[in-house]
């Protein structure tokens, strides 16, 4: 499809879904108590990932209880697998009042919301407990509130893992034993510098080309979560798994503020309300889907370290906060503030 053509079926898009949301909120004759009890507000929520990956059972538990809150007078529609467009499209429709729901990860997020970087830094949370205690708190709101200048209001956040190394040459204790190590990573500057930034060399390489890599030696190590090291059997030809948790980005669910402002007081109440409250469905998920792949990866023999002091590890990173995290000194020192 061309170009021009694709950017007028997303205009389009966009054009029918905001008459729609329109037409839900609005009454034309009918006496208020009419409209309340007969109109069902419909909103569309896109998923990249497939009907049974756990953000999308998390947003069929969100869309269960706005329903069950509601009475069915607001109805959430999840369209999963990418029906909707990949995550950048779907954003910027979200932008634009053309999608009313999204699922989406909080690194494409933060191009159109800075301060989401934040919670892309390498080593900030000391694991997953620290992880939520920041994001279910008061310096987590702030994160989401910022989504406001960019036209999307920030509902909840959602658990994506955290991505750790693993390599087929040795264990991995401390910063130290990843010197020299050649370790592929996303075509990332904050992702290449913090490789280097620990002794290893960043080799930018396409994922699908990280199993051959591995097995040829052209690549010691790569990172990623629990499932990815297991479903892309990259666990197979990279022995040693080093838990350190680099990273925790969080996907995010979002509304367009379009929809958002239609809303009266009371509805908007239920859909922040039935958000936070699926993420509990999610987070359980997320879990018994991690513990599938950790079972079958011990199950094969590899070694797995967990790192328990994570100091070594942020001091050698502290340059990347210099340049990456500059403009966010003081969310960075909120969320180092709580335990």
């Amino acid at each position: 499809m061309s170009v021009f053509r694709s950017t007028k079926f997303v205009l389009v898009l966009c054009f029918i879904l905001v008459a729609s949301v329109v037409a839900g909120c609005g009454g034309g004759d009918k006496k208020p108590a009419e409209q309340k009890s007969q109109q069902t507000l419909v909103l569309k929520l896109a998923e990249n990932q497939p009907e049974d990956y756990p953000t999308t059972i998390g947003d069929k538990e969100f869309a269960k209880i706005v329903n069950e809150k509601t009475k069915g007078r607001i109805k959430v529609e999840v369209y999963a697998g990418g029906q909707l467009g990949d995550e950048k499209s779907v954003i910027e429709a979200v932008q634009m009042g053309g999608i009313h729901l999204a699922r989406v990860n909080a690194q494409p997020l933060s191009d159109f919301a800075k301060k989401l970087r934040v919670l892309s830094l390498p080593y900030l949370f000391n694991g997953p407990d620290h992880l939520w205690k920041v994001l279910n708190g008061p310096v987590g709101k702030e994160i989401l509130d910022s989504l406001e200048a960019a036209k999307m209001v920030g509902l909840t956040y959602y658990d994506s893992g955290a991505r750790s190394f693993y390599n087929s040459k040795r264990e991995v204790l401390t910063p130290a034993d990843m010197k020299g190590l050649k370790i592929r990573v996303q075509q990332s500057e904050l992702m290449v510098g913090l490789v280097q930034s620990l002794g290893a060399s960043a080799t930018p390489m396409a994922y699908g080309e990280v199993y051959s890599g591995l097995q040829t030696g052209v690549i010691d190590g790569a990172e990623n979560n629990w499932p990815s090291y297991f479903s892309t059997s990259h666990y197979e030809v990279a022995k040693f798994y080093t838990l350190d948790y680099h990273t925790m980005t969080p996907e995010v669910v979002i509304m367009s503020k379009a929809v958002w402002d239609k809303l009266s007081a009371d509805d908007k109440k239920i859909i922040k309300e039935a958000a936070q409250e699926s993420q509990a469905v999610q987070r359980k998920s997320w879990a018994a889907y991690e513990k599938k792949s950790i079972d079958a990866v011990k199950a094969k023999g590899n070694k797995i370290t967990e790192v328990k002091d994570f100091k070594p590890w942020q001091d050698a990173v502290k340059p990347l906060y210099d340049k990456f995290g500059a403009d966010f000194k003081d969310v960075i020192d909120k969320v180092r503030a709580v335990k």
